[in-house]
């Protein structure tokens, strides 16, 4: 149980714009006012203040105990990384030339200039071309939760763009394609399972363009969300690395048959944009909306105090408090601001659930519960508390989830004809359109929409036989969703 005792040193106003008229700044707002991160001093980085950590330890715990049934085991490796590395695999340095933090030469280090992590497939390559012999030593399934710098930003938007981020990073060697393909698959599924279940998010599934795929990959595969003012955002990829990477670095193991083979290797991350992600999805006028399983406080307790039976309203909660223990619940029994100004506080922070307790409702035996998602009170008899409170925690989850798929099946819409795109797009739609799948088709889409670009080939359904391209009018390699994007 957590008792309230900030409140006093830290006032938080409510949101003073609405989600539909100004999206950008009523995000800005919700992440700063439910106190989940802030801008930092250092240009183009974000401090993640404890609630928002709180949540990306939630999807730490989870993810981990996925990891662990199908075998992938948790490392860390160094922040720097040498220029030379880079330049064994050139399509994966050109890649991300532009975003690469360097530290100048410095006498000790040879001479060679240091890259701080945009990502780590070449400094872990490094070491798996020593830990790599035998086909005995395969797979070799390794993850590991980091931070990244990617210095092409200057303008934070909090969570979802930022110079330093948070993230998982796995890295496997296979001796097979057939197995890279397949965990290539399961862990782009376990990304749209931790999207759905943990954040209630959900996503949709499908294979990135040749022009989107990760640089040096053979294919990538992205979950993609669609959010409530029409922008895609990707919430995570899988990708297929093929045996470039384990030429490039010399990881080679001896078969069965007792010759020498280059492995295949697949690489696989999401960041803290999954925070930005739910936020966005589910977030309301007043404020934060969290899926309970991710609260860490679940429930808010507000006693209604007067100064005729104070002692008794105070108790009681307190005995609430106790009983609701397994959802770590807030008793807010300061007095240095009224019960209304607490109630709108934590709309304002998510707490799922709040309950008011008042002379009235020790009379009655009961409690009043008000659900944050949707404002429903109810009338709970004290007796029934903890089992209601579970329940209604769980009904929440679901809903939350139920909603947002319905928000996006509203959002999406197929197009075949040039004119029917460029509406489509204009009304901020996901779009189902015929392509060609050729690099300069998409830029000619990109440029003329003013930024719609491929987001996800789907894994199924994705067939264009005899279709043009909804822009150049070639004919269709496929179907695909393009969208605006964050």
């Amino acid at each position: 149980m957590a008792a309230r005792k900030d409140l006093v040193k830290e006032e938080t106003t409510g949101i003073t714009v609405k989600k539909a008229d100004d999206m950008p700044e009523w995000y800005s707002q919700v992440v700063l006012k439910a106190k989940l991160a802030e801008h930092s001093r250092i240009k183009g980085c974000m401090v993640i203040r404890p609630k928002g950590y709180a949540i990306w330890q939630t999807v730490m715990d989870y993810f981990n105990e996925r990891l662990k049934m199908i075998g992938v085991e948790n490392a860390y490796f160094p922040m720097f990384i040498p220029e030379s590395f880079f330049e064994k695999e050139k399509e994966h340095a050109e890649g991300f030339e532009p975003e690469v933090a360097w530290i100048e030469k410095k006498e000790d280090d040879g001479g060679e200039r240091l890259a701080l992590r945009p990502t780590s497939e070449t400094i872990m390559y490094d070491s798996y071309s020593r830990w790599v012999r035998s086909h005995r030593d395969l797979p070799l399934r390794i993850n590991q939760w980091c931070n990244i710098v990617r210095w092409e930003v200057s303008d934070v938007k909090l969570f979802l763009r930022s110079r330093e981020f948070l993230w998982q990073e796995g890295h496997c060697v296979y001796a097979t394609e057939e197995e890279c393909d397949e965990e290539v698959r399961i862990i782009i599924d376990e990304y749209a399972r931790l999207c759905e279940e943990l954040l209630a998010v959900p996503v949709i599934v499908g294979r990135k363009s040749e022009k989107e795929k990760f640089a040096g990959a053979k294919y990538t595969l992205t979950i993609e969300a669609f959010m409530p003012d029409g922008k895609a955002l990707q919430c995570g990829t899988s990708h297929n690395l093929g045996q470039g990477f384990g030429k490039a670095f010399g990881i080679s193991f001896v078969g069965e048959d007792e010759k020498r083979h280059t492995p295949w290797q697949s690489s696989w991350g999401f960041s803290t944009r999954l925070i930005g992600a739910m936020v966005m999805t589910h977030s309301d006028d007043k404020g934060l909306v969290l899926p309970p399983k991710v609260a860490k406080n679940k429930v808010a307790i507000v006693p209604i105090i007067f100064d005729t039976g104070k002692k008794q309203i105070l108790a009681e909660a307190g005995k609430v408090a106790d009983e609701l223990a397994p959802f770590d619940p807030i008793l807010d029994d300061s007095e240095e601001h009224s019960a209304g100004w607490k109630f709108n506080q934590y709309e304002v922070e998510g707490v799922p659930l709040r309950i008011e307790i008042g002379p009235k409702d020790i009379e009655k035996r009961q409690v009043v519960m008000v659900r944050r998602d949707t404002g429903e009170k109810s009338f709970v008899p004290r007796k029934e508390i903890l089992a209601t409170v579970r329940k209604t925690l769980d009904t929440m989850q679901t809903d939350l989830l139920a909603r947002a798929k319905e928000r996006l099946e509203r959002s999406m819409t197929a197009a075949e004809t040039w004119d029917a795109f460029t509406t489509a797009i204009d009304e901020r739609k996901l779009v189902f359109s015929p392509h060609c799948g050729e690099e300069e088709c998409e830029d000619w889409i990109k440029d003329k929409t003013g930024g719609a670009s491929t987001r996800a080939i789907p894994l199924k359904g994705s067939e264009a036989k005899g279709k043009a391209c909804v822009h150049c009018g070639k004919p269709a390699a496929y179907r695909v969703y393009f969208s605006k994007s964050y």
